[in-house]
C-alpha cells in the first residue's frame, strides 16, 4: 500500500464547465537513488504540459509503494481531444522516453471523466474526504428523497392494485431515489461541497 506524504498542485488559467474535464492519471515509480533526477525531469515536463493548448494544471500526489517513490500525476484537460493531442506529441514521447530509465515500472496511464465517483480521490495515493463529511453530503441528498419520492409516487401507486403491491410500489420508489442521487444530485452535492470536502487536504504550488 502507498503511503501519501504530500499533494502539490498547479492550475492552468481556464476553468471551462465541470463535467466537461478530463483527467489524465499517471503514475511512476521512481529507481533507487534516481528521485532527484526525477524530480528535475517533472518539473520540466509540468513546464512543457502547462503551454498545452486545453491543459489546466495538474496534481502531483507523492508517496512510498514497496520501498521506492511513487508519484502520481493528474493532468486535467478541458477535453478528451485536448488531451489526446498531448498524448500523441513528439514532445510527450520524448519526455517520457528521458524517464524511462528512471522509472521501475514503466509510464503507467489511466483516463477518467474529472470526479467520475462521488468522494473518490483523484488518485489512488490521494487523501479522500474524512467519512463523517462524506456522510453528512450523502444525508443531505438522501434524506428529502425519501421524504419527497413517496409523496411523488404515491397518487400513481393508487391506480392499480399491481403498482400498490408493496414489492413493486418499493422498487419503484426506490429506483427512483438511485437514479436521481446517481445520475442527478449527487454529482451537483460533491461540485456545491467540493471546496469543503477537500479543505483537510494539504495542497503546495509545484514551481515549474
Amino acid at each position: 500500500m502507498s503511503e501519501p506524504q504530500t499533494v502539490e498542485s498547479t492550475s492552468g488559467p481556464a476553468k471551462p464547465g465541470f463535467d466537461e474535464i478530463v483527467t489524465l492519471v499517471i503514475k511512476h515509480r521512481i529507481k533507487s537513488g534516481q528521485d532527484a533526477a526525477y524530480e528535475a525531469w517533472l518539473r520540466r515536463t509540468v513546464r512543457v504540459a502547462g503551454q498545452w493548448p486545453g491543459h489546466l494544471g495538474v496534481d502531483v500526489v507523492r508517496g512510498k509503494l514497496g520501498g521506492l517513490s511513487l508519484f502520481t500525476c493528474v493532468l486535467r484537460f478541458c477535453s478528451t481531444e485536448a488531451m489526446q493531442r498531448w498524448l500523441d506529441s513528439p514532445q510527450r514521447r520524448e519526455l517520457v522516453e528521458e524517464a524511462a530509465p528512471l522509472l521501475a515500472d514503466g509510464d503507467q496511464t489511466e483516463v477518467a471523466p474529472h470526479k467520475e465517483f462521488w468522494f473518490a480521490p483523484l488518485a489512488d495515493a490521494a487523501i479522500p474526504p474524512p467519512r463523517w463529511k462524506q456522510a453528512v453530503v450523502t444525508l443531505l441528498v438522501i434524506l428529502p428523497h425519501t421524504l419527497l419520492v413517496p409523496l411523488i409516487w404515491g397518487p400513481v401507486l393508487q391506480l392499480h392494485a399491481f403498482l400498490s403491491n408493496y414489492v413493486v410500489a418499493t422498487f419503484l420508489i426506490t429506483l427512483t431515489i438511485v437514479l436521481s442521487v446517481v445520475y442527478v444530485c449527487m454529482p451537483l452535492a460533491t461540485r456545491l461541497f467540493a471546496p469543503w470536502l477537500e479543505a483537510s487536504q494539504t495542497h503546495e504550488h509545484l514551481e515549474p
